[in-house]
């Protein structure tokens, strides 16, 4: 039997992404746990994967815990578990378990797969953080096997900057999205209708929506100032999700005197119905691996207008959507109003990104996955890349 270890920071982020990947080799005859912080208290971990593990991790990089307490606690379950793949999500985590594991991998094995969602240097970044996060990558490379890329910027930097040798670079679209669940058949009338009155909003309103959680590097404040210089009465925009600028977001929404057009959802369960009542979603983000949101928005056949940065990029330029410079205010407003105002050609964009969600789609990805762990249980041993 082949075990398989998945580490990531949270067990949302399991909960969010990876349940499916376990489903899928366990039918296949695999042992699959799962390693994060706190995650014996989660149900639903607890249900679908083998075993949970906790960890010490915090989100924070800089948190002392997370190389004074955590790596402990990993050697001493890879070595008791003997793992064939442990697979590393998050930049974080992945670090911290690769320097974990960098001298006592006996024989090559467990192997070592880093899935980067979006490495922390990046065009347009800060010069001396880019080169720090940069330095750390190209140290913990040494511990990896296989760095999985989740866009083209991610991919070609990796293959530049020799974090791996290139041979051992893989581009995956994403960790897939669930086609049957984001379909425009798959949300019923009655649903949309009623998510629509629930948000005050008559038959002739046109809905905009932003999902993504309320931090710094979302710029929702970009969002609001383009959003309040469209001076189109019947139209919304919907904010879901939570975090700590929440508060700050509604002052400065009042502050702009479009409170009345504005409501803040709060964390949803509900997103295809919710992206299925919109005439488009938008994202402005400084900075993104592949955004889900995004993809969603897709195969719901709704467009999305987005900042031009790697991995919105790569959903967008084909047409599916707008893409606008990162914080600019102006142009981010006139796409918005041409959303508003062409409906028809909006449709068409939702059309083109739907025709291209095949390759994005959840069971071709974990296919990706499946033929990458033949191909590194096959594999001896790699030498130290230097």
């Amino acid at each position: 039997m082949n075990k398989l270890l998945i580490i990531t920071t949270l067990p949302q982020t399991l909960r969010a992404f990876f349940l499916p990947f376990a489903d899928y080799f366990r039918a296949r005859g695999w042992r699959v746990d799962a390693m994060a912080d706190r995650v014996t208290n989660d149900a639903e971990c607890l249900q679908t994967f083998d075993r949970v593990w906790d960890v010490d991790f915090a989100r924070n990089p800089l948190n002392p815990r997370n190389l004074l307490i955590a790596p402990a606690q990993i050697r001493k379950v890879i070595a008791q578990e003997k793992y064939d793949i442990v697979h590393v999500h998050i930049a974080v985590p992945a670090f911290v378990t690769r320097y974990a594991l960098k001298d006592v991998r006996k024989g090559g094995t467990p192997k070592i797969i880093y899935t980067s969602h979006g490495l922390n240097f990046y065009r347009g970044g800060e010069p001396l953080q880019n080169a720090i996060f940069l330095a750390l990558e190209k140290l913990a490379g040494r511990w990896t096997d296989y760095l999985v890329a989740i866009n083209y910027e991610d991919e070609e930097a990796a293959k530049q900057y020799h974090i791996v040798p290139p041979e051992r670079v893989r581009y995956m679209p994403g960790i897939g999205v669930d086609l049957q669940q984001y379909n425009v058949n798959a949300v019923a009338s009655d649903a949309i209708l009623q998510v629509r009155q629930e948000m005050g909003l008559t038959a002739e309103t046109q809905l905009l929506l932003c999902i993504a959680e309320f931090i710094p590097r979302k710029r929702h404040q970009d969002l609001l100032r383009a959003f309040a210089e469209v001076a189109r009465p019947n139209s919304c925009l919907a904010l879901a999700g939570d975090g700590p600028l929440k508060a700050q977001m509604q002052q400065l929404a009042e502050k702009l005197e479009i409170s009345d057009r504005v409501r803040f959802l709060g964390f949803r369960r509900d997103i295809a119905t919710l992206i299925g009542s919109a005439i488009a979603t938008i994202l402005v983000s400084e900075q993104e691996g592949l955004p889900r949101s995004i993809m969603e928005s897709l195969c719901m056949q709704v467009p999305a207008i987005g900042s031009d940065i790697r991995g919105i990029r790569d959903l967008l330029e084909g047409g599916c959507g707008l893409l606008v410079q990162l914080g600019n205010i102006a142009e981010l407003a006139n796409a918005i109003a041409y959303i508003l105002d062409h409906p028809q050609e909006a449709k068409a964009m939702g059309k083109r990104g739907w025709e291209i969600m095949a390759n994005y789609d959840l069971q071709h990805i974990l296919q990706l996955h499946e033929s990458l762990y033949a191909e590194a249980l096959n594999q001896v041993n790699y030498p130290v890349y230097v």
